[in-house]
């Protein structure tokens, strides 16, 4: 007879495992760009809004208190906690394969061969005491402990828990991000109701002026000094006015449920000052350098994260390439009789097992998934990059527009003055015929739309500031 040789063909397949091994595909190395301007075009002061506190940063206690309902309440940000929950499960799941499995079972069965096979003739002459053979019917009792456990060669293992980890921390920036959209949303949408309640009240005003100087008109026809077209022409002012005040109110009421919606409550009326909002005055603004960005914006923390995570995720899909070593174990106790199974050691069972396995041909599935994990690594290294850029060039527009619109408001609000004087001279001239009813018609027509836009004005300015305020990374500490 010939003896089968074991070890040759292990060499051959540790040999086969070896060039599997070496033919892997290389990892795209790529670094992602995180240079900033110095500056945002404005002085480089190192002071920075952002560290400071939302309930700080806001004076109005209706309005704060609208945000810390929203906060508490809102339901797009406790999805986000409910992703940070689940992204703190896959932690937890990653964790698993680094250690070792180990289960129980306890398992029965009945089984009857032919005699007239090489099992049942064996089983037919073998004795188990004298006198007494293997029954033909087997039962089989076995409880035993399964264990197995994957050795974490190449680090596949710890990579993948690390990128769950980093995936975890990013969800947690995520909710950051939302907590900051949600607070400037909050208050832009306060601003904006405000700003309707003024031109509300600056409508119903003119309304009043233009009823007064359409019964001048109608005096004035009545004493043949006017004609019908001027009655026409104010009453039709009117009428327009009084429909703008329609709109106005529709807004309101539109303004108001967006608040609710945020606040996760049917619609209600939202408590307000309406009196002060010309008055009010912008927070000051200070944007510190652009480098800051880096540490104090929740999104960008969160591609950066991003990033660290698919850059592990390369190193776990290139591990699948090599040769896994597994081990497992079993230990318990075996009998065809439940009373058999406490004879020791007749009826203990063990056995330990290494298997080592690569991948030699059809690797395409492997490949493919490097391929992709590559892919997205790059994405992660573009959207970190395209993140960084938005912050940057969102902080400029903001301050920008926090410089013109401030400007903007001073002029206009020398434009609503002028006009408003003009009302007054341009209905004295009427009333002594030196000015006809289309000057006054115009000159309370411009004034409305002045004072109308200068209110926009101050909404955009008080909103320039809040955005600012987001977009430095404030509204989540």
């Amino acid at each position: 007879m010939h003896k089968f040789r074991l070890h040759p063909l292990i060499g051959v397949m540790a040999i086969c495992l070896i060039m599997a091994s070496c033919k892997v595909p290389a990892i795209t190395q790529v670094s992602e760009n995180r240079t900033v301007p110095s500056t945002y075009g404005v002085s480089g002061d190192t002071t920075n809004m952002s560290s400071v506190s939302w309930k700080t940063f806001f004076t109005d206690p209706n309005l704060v208190n609208l945000i810390d309902t929203a906060l508490t309440r809102n339901q797009e940000l406790n999805i986000t906690l409910q992703e940070i929950e689940i992204a703190k499960n896959d932690v937890l799941l990653r964790q698993g394969p680094l250690r070792p499995y180990l289960s129980a079972r306890v398992g029965a069965s009945v089984e009857k061969v032919g005699r007239y096979t090489s099992q049942g003739a064996g089983d037919a002459s073998t004795e188990i005491k004298p006198g007494e053979e293997v029954p033909d019917i087997l039962t089989d009792y076995a409880p035993t402990l399964y264990a197995s456990w994957e050795v974490d060669i190449w680090k596949k293992l710890r990579n993948a828990k690390k990128a769950a980890i980093l995936r975890y921390l990013s969800s947690t920036e995520g909710r950051n991000f939302a907590l900051t959209n949600l607070v400037a949303e909050v208050a832009n949408s306060y601003y904006e109701l405000l700003s309707l309640d003024n031109q509300l009240e600056i409508v119903r005003q003119s309304i009043g002026l233009q009823k007064n100087a359409m019964e001048i008109v109608k005096i004035q026809k009545e004493a043949a000094k006017a004609t019908e077209l001027a009655v026409q022409k104010f009453q039709a002012e009117v009428l327009k006015s009084q429909s703008l005040e329609f709109d106005i109110l529709q807004n309101i009421k539109e303004t108001e449920n967006r608040i609710n919606f945020l606040l996760a409550r049917y619609p209600q009326e939202i408590p307000r000052d309406k009196s002060s909002f010309l008055t009010l005055v912008p927070s000051a603004v200070s944007a510190g350098i652009p480098a800051q960005l880096l540490a104090n914006r929740p999104d960008i923390k969160q591609a950066e994260l991003d990033l660290a995570a698919a850059r592990l995720d390369v190193k776990v899909a290139r591990a699948e390439f090599y040769p896994s070593l597994d081990i497992t174990a079993v230990l318990g106790l075996q009998a065809f009789k439940p009373t058999y199974l406490v004879h020791l050691p007749e009826s203990v069972l063990f056995s330990v097992a290494g298997d080592l396995a690569a991948p030699l041909i059809n690797r395409n599935a492997i490949k493919a998934e490097f391929y992709s994990a590559n892919a997205r690594q790059l994405q992660a290294i573009y959207n970190y990059e395209r993140t960084i850029l938005n912050g940057y060039l969102e902080v400029a527009t903001q301050l920008s527009k926090i410089d013109n619109v401030g400007k903007s408001y001073d002029l206009k609000s020398k434009q609503v003055q002028a006009l408003t004087e003009s009302i007054n001279i341009a209905n004295d001239l009427f009333k002594s015929a030196r000015a006809d009813y289309f000057e006054v018609l115009m000159t309370q027509r411009d004034a409305l739309e002045a004072k109308l836009e200068l209110v926009e004005t101050k909404r955009d300015q008080l909103s320039a500031v809040v955005n600012v305020f987001r977009d430095l990374g404030g509204g989540w500490k």
